[in-house]
């Protein structure tokens, strides 16, 4: 069963933050809802819809950036009570738009995640968790990864209060009290948590960052996972989720909101299996999503409010009348009015631009005047994709972007999105004296606001990758943004590691303390948290989105241990941390213990990549020569079913070797500095032997490989 839903735009506040919008209780069974929903400039604005306008209920005055909202009101009374929190304070509103609470939870940090049950309200700030029970504090934790969202379970099986904390490290974590009850591993960093079931239950919807959703029953000593939906499209994160009934078959339905602008709406077929039943794509990303019914009674609809501030509605009312030919179109009253209104907005608009540009014209010519910067704010994200080991940058700006200048000093391929439509060109770079490798202007097409890029590095290169951002404003103003490739900038966390793999070791003692071996954990591998763990030492485990290896690491003060199945691996972390200790004038004590068979294993490992990489090259360089045969000869039916399926195929296969340039060299890279540091650790350099390894390579074969290997 599908379902129509159409687009209407209600209003357009300042930038948003993720969960900033919420639907206030109705008044009757199908009565129209209210909408809170709160900016950066910190200004709440709750408005109803009267007669197809957005009429304001109430707003505040302007103040710090709104981080979170929340709905609220005493057990068992309807929850219409706004919160919002804007740096470490929280502020309680009525439907009204009265203050009547201003609590400032005194931590150091902004609070970037909160909950509210009745007397109860839990705030989270980074690493840090407060429980206050009627503006009292109650509870305490310290989590060993960021948060991210916080939801809490009341149902009559469980007799308390349960919390349930999204943290980064790839685990929801349950409390009880101030303890840690248990924790869930989930596939990826959970970005947020709702309820399925908003009047209590023990289950919780959790979406995370790389665009997976899932259905957690919490228990109260474990959990398990009901279903999982995979981003087998690669669509983007998810950002928002809730639980209503639009179908209106008596189940609730899934709503989703993602960072790349797309929204869904998730059914259940007869066996119970979430089936996607409707999708829309909007052009920027959507940071809050509710059901229910705003725009006309008995009309459900799916609300949402994207980054730069726009509250859309896709609605259940039908918007299109249609008429045969002949037919006269007639208009109701409502929508001649609103023609009107919209034509008569869009004459002021026209003046108001005339005025405006007249005024710059003059002030621009003044000599007193002083030419201020604009200020805009940009939305970033910079995360490892781990299906194609890439780095995929989201840039998201509040006005349209003009050009995007990006900017390496380490060596890094730019690899083909199918979203992005703008127009690259490369400038040649002086890799040498100034150690700059990449230089790239994009020039977008008018009205883009988000920009998608993807770049590969290579292990072992480290430095920084540098975006300049102009949007169309004037004066011409840019931003810089700066994100670390890390020499590890592959390795991705994960819960656990096969310990029967050949593995190498190296061990590192020195008089260092805890935080200062943590910090150098922290340059050379992503997605380790930036405050030092708590405890006297702390296990990673960590596996190579590009080849498959894995990498253990263990250390406390004074003393490190990394264990891996990649001999390149270690011999990195051997020569980054030394370099990072040598800076510190710290003298370390390296060992090692290196596993041969290890050596084989790896180029086992590598050997499907290349064989795949090598055929597809192969592929590519028959089809101009295929399709001449082809045109000379007027059909392929003469040629052998392999070289008519390459013919067939054509399109598919230049696409993809399109999408990934340099993929054959990165592995001859590998297999070359896997052979040089094979060799490295016993004491011999085989710089000179390389020009034969490629020879190899070029008639390769994985035997002689290993013998080549074995017999050097």
């Amino acid at each position: 069963m599908e379902i129509n839903l159409n687009r209407v735009d209600y209003i357009q506040v300042g930038v948003t933050s993720q969960k900033t919008m919420r639907l206030l209780p109705a008044l009757g069974k199908k009565a129209t809802q209210k909408v809170a929903v709160a900016d950066h400039d910190g200004i709440l604005t709750c408005f109803g819809m009267k007669k197809g306008e957005a009429v304001p209920v109430f707003k505040t005055l302007p103040g710090q950036k709104i981080a979170r909202m929340d709905l609220g009101g005493a057990a068992g009374t309807p929850q219409e009570k706004i919160f919002v929190c804007s740096g470490s304070q929280v502020r309680g509103f009525t439907k009204k738009g009265k203050q009547f609470l201003t609590f400032e939870a005194n931590l150091t940090e902004s609070i970037n995640a909160m909950h509210v049950s009745g007397a109860d309200l839990f705030v989270c700030a980074s690493y840090i968790y407060n429980h206050y029970c009627d503006c009292k504090d109650q509870n305490y934790y310290l989590s060993g990864d960021k948060i991210n969202d916080i939801i809490c379970l009341s149902s009559e099986n469980v007799t308390r209060l349960v919390p349930v904390l999204a943290c980064q490290d790839r685990v929801l974590r349950v409390l009880q009290g101030s303890e840690l009850a248990y924790d869930i591993e989930v596939p990826g960093p959970p970005s947020v948590l709702e309820l399925y079931n908003k009047d209590g239950g023990e289950e919780i919807l959790c979406g995370t960052t790389d665009g997976n959703i899932g259905l957690v029953q919490i228990g109260e000593c474990s959990a398990a996972t009901k279903w999982e939906i995979d981003n087998d499209k690669k669509k983007g994160g998810i950002l928002c989720i809730d639980a209503y009934d639009i179908m209106g078959d008596g189940v609730n339905d899934i709503l989703v909101g993602r960072d790349d602008g797309t929204v869904e709406v998730y059914g259940f077929d007869s066996a119970n299996e979430p089936t996607l039943r409707f999708e829309h794509v909007l052009s920027e990303s959507v940071t809050s999503i509710q059901g229910g019914c705003v725009g006309k009674e008995s009309y459900d609809e799916v609300l949402t409010a994207t980054y730069t501030g726009w509250v859309t509605g896709l609605t259940t009312e039908p918007q299109k009348a249609e008429a045969g030919p002949g037919d006269e179109v007639r208009m109701s009253k409502e929508i001649q009015s609103k023609v009107e209104a919209l034509r008569a907005e869009l004459e002021q608009l026209q003046v108001k631009v005339k005025q405006g540009r007249e005024q710059y014209q003059q002030t621009s010519q003044s000599s007193t005047a002083v030419s201020a910067v604009p200020v805009f704010s940009i939305n970033d994200k910079f995360t490892l994709c781990q299906d194609d080991a890439s780095y995929n940058l989201t840039l998201e700006v509040q006005t349209a972007i003009d050009n995007l200048l990006l900017q390496s000093d380490v060596p890094i391929d730019l690899l083909d999105v199918d979203k992005n439509s703008a127009v690259v060109s490369f400038s040649e770079c002086d890799s040498e004296p100034n150690g700059n490798f990449l230089l790239a202007t994009y020039r977008c097409q008018a009205n883009t606001t988000r920009l998608e890029l993807k770049v590969r590095s290579i292990e072992g290169q480290y430095g920084t990758l540098q975006a300049y951002i102009t949007p169309r404003l004037q004066p011409k103003t840019c931003q810089v943004r700066q994100y670390q490739i890390k020499p590890l900038s592959l390795h991705q966390r994960t819960h656990s590691i096969d310990q029967e793999r050949p593995m190498n070791r190296l061990s590192l003692v020195g008089q260092f303390s805890f935080a200062e071996i943590h910090s150098w954990v922290v340059f050379c591998l992503p997605e380790v948290p930036e405050k030092t763990p708590a405890g006297e030492s702390i296990t990673f485990y960590f596996h190579n989105t590009f080849l498959g290896t894995q990498l253990e690491a263990t250390y406390c003060k004074g003393e490190g241990h990394f264990k891996s199945d990649n001999i390149s691996t270690i011999s990195i972390l051997s020569d980054v941390l030394s370099k990072e200790a040598t800076k510190r004038k710290i003298n370390l004590n390296n060992s090692y213990d290196i596993n041969d068979e290890s050596v084989s294993h790896t180029l086992k490992m590598i050997h499907p990549k290349l064989e795949y990489q090598l055929l597809l090259a192969r592929k590519v360089q028959l089809i101009d020569a295929l399709k001449e045969l082809q045109v000379h000869e007027g059909n392929a039916d003469f040629l052998i079913p392999e070289y008519r399926n390459i013919l067939d195929e054509s399109a598919n296969l230049l696409e993809e070797y399109k999408k990934q340039p340099a993929h054959l060299e990165r592995l001859y890279g590998m297999i070359t500095d896997l052979f040089i540091d094979k060799f490295k650790f016993k004491g011999q350099n085989v710089k000179t032997k390389v020009s034969s390894l490629l020879e190899i390579l070029d008639n390769y074969d994985l035997n002689s490989l290993l013998d080549f290997f074995n017999e050097a």
